[in-house]
């Protein structure tokens, strides 16, 4: 997820007390990222429906994610 910030992750990850939230919306984006692929790959039964409920979820987290590391980006100038 939003690989090209890989670099503010890592340092928002070792100050991971502090960024508490985002750590939990980037382990549950990526917990939703293996059960979609799974499901795709047939590994897990799910329906159409519920197959996109979990892929919007997927994309609000990586939205509200997108945000978090902007402002921290910004916050600490890097």
């Amino acid at each position: 997820m939003l690989h090209e910030y890989r670099d503010i992750i890592t340092h928002m990850k070792e100050n991971g007390a502090a960024n508490a939230h985002f750590l939990k919306v980037f382990d549950k984006h990526n917990e939703l990222d293996n059960k979609i692929t799974k499901a795709e790959n047939g590994e897990i039964p799910l329906t159409d429906l519920e197959l996109e409920k979990l892929k919007k979820e997927k994309l609000l987290l990586k939205d509200e994610a997108y945000a978090m590391i902007i402002a921290y980006k910004k916050e600490h100038n890097l």
